[in-house]
């Protein structure tokens, strides 16, 4: 007797999906069309309720997340095997050189994965509601940090072509202070028809109050001299300025909102205490972390399977006599950069992070290299952490390097 009632394809699309499913006491297979509303798919759901006495039905589609999850998650019964898209274009390709794409072809292979190889395919089991909703905020605020990057280098641009010395009194300009300092004096001759006492105030309110900066901005301020006086220039620039300011402001708040949510959400999630533990984590490094590993410590069963998932870990390549190695193109890159991003942080924080890095790079790895190299350390330190609800601790880990007679310690002296 099979585990499932029934083996159900789906090839999402935006309009329809096409739907494959196989009865498993018929192993007969049906085609159909669902259309992509609440009231199809819930009508198309129930009906599979009805037919298979709520008995699991096995579900394979190329997505972890998005709508048709969100759906299908509501239903119990429903056991979920997703797949990388690249799988099922591998898939494809060995029954259809041409290279041709259709819908209800896909569903077909997709349901062929799903019967013959389901040995080889993990069972989705989504993690709980704080770690999935921190999973989404942390996502959504790094695109807001994409976003400020943007319209950062925008405002350099627009400022460099007629306003440069912005950027000599400011070391960021993706603060509130510039882009309120932008909104009053959007040109050099305002701000210079301006009193010196103003403009102190203003940075002050601003909590700008260094005497010695303030001072200089102001003497700078008095001698500036205009880049260009074309009317032309000024006039679009100041317009382009204001636009990416007042674009530069909203983003700038929501990831303050986003920071927020995050902090309290953090507060009350388990696991969190174990990620801010880790030496230079703060807030976004530990969130990111925490919604990495997730909260089954089932997933992985082992530090290097995460390495291979997360794309830290190096592919090698052997045919015939040649032989190399290279890092991983296909892998989750949000997942891949949250280690990568961490490990970076750590460099300034841990004693052996440091000492890592600089031998790394002491062997001749350039600097992205050397960042891969400690992240697949940290990784294999923080999943035994994660596995054992142990905080980490930095004199605990330099005492076993001690003991084991670590070379890094070595060299961390002579450093």
């Amino acid at each position: 007797m099979s585990e499932y009632a029934a083996l159900v394809s789906i090839d999402w699309a935006d309009q329809k999906h096409a739907v494959c499913l196989m009865d498993q006491r018929t192993a007969k297979r049906e085609h159909t069309i669902v259309q992509h509303s609440p009231a199809a798919l819930q009508e198309w759901a129930q009906s599979l309720r009805r037919r298979f006495a709520g008995q699991p039905i096995a579900v394979c589609l190329e997505q972890s997340r998005g709508p048709l999850i969100y759906f299908l998650l509501q239903y119990e019964f429903f056991v979920l095997y997703p797949i990388n898209p690249a799988t099922l274009a591998k898939y494809r390709q060995a029954f259809s050189t041409a290279g041709g794409k259709d819908d209800p072809s896909d569903a077909d292979y997709l349901l062929d994965l799903l019967q013959h190889h389901r040995d080889r395919l993990r069972v989705w089991r989504p993690d709980d509601q704080k770690t999935r909703t921190l999973s989404l905020l942390m996502e959504q605020r790094r695109r807001l940090v994409n976003d400020r990057t943007r319209l950062s280098n925008r405002l350099t641009a627009a400022l460099k072509g007629y306003f440069p010395q912005i950027l000599g009194w400011f070391e960021d300009i993706r603060t509130q202070l510039v882009c309120d300092f932008l909104t009053r004096w959007p040109q050099l001759p305002l701000l210079q028809k301006a009193r010196p006492a103003t403009i102190n105030q203003f940075l002050r309110s601003h909590h700008s109050t260094s005497k010695v900066t303030n001072a200089r901005r102001l003497a700078e301020i008095k001698s500036a001299v205009p880049l260009t006086s074309d009317p032309a220039v000024i006039t679009a620039s100041v317009l382009n300025v204001k636009v990416l300011v007042a674009q530069m402001k909203t983003v700038i708040a929501a990831i303050s909102e986003y920071d927020r949510n995050i902090e309290a959400l953090c507060l009350t999630h388990d696991d969190y205490q174990l990620f801010v533990a880790l030496p230079g984590a703060g807030l976004i490094h530990a969130a990111r972390l925490t919604a990495a590993f997730g909260s089954d410590r089932s997933r992985w069963h082992s530090a290097d399977q995460l390495l291979r998932f997360s794309g830290i870990a190096p592919v090698i390549e052997r045919s015939g006599k040649q032989f190399r190695i290279r890092w991983r193109y296909f892998c989750p890159k949000f997942f891949r950069q949250t280690f990568h991003e961490y490990a970076a942080q750590s460099i300034q924080d841990s004693f052996w992070a440091r000492a890592y890095y600089h031998s790394q790079r002491a062997k001749g790895k350039d600097k992205q290299a050397a960042i891969r190299a400690l992240a697949f350390k940290w990784i294999r330190i923080i999943w035994k952490c994660w596995q054992t609800r142990t905080p980490y601790n930095e004199v605990v880990y330099l005492e076993s390097l001690r003991k084991k007679g670590s070379s890094l310690l070595t060299f961390a002296a002579d450093y």
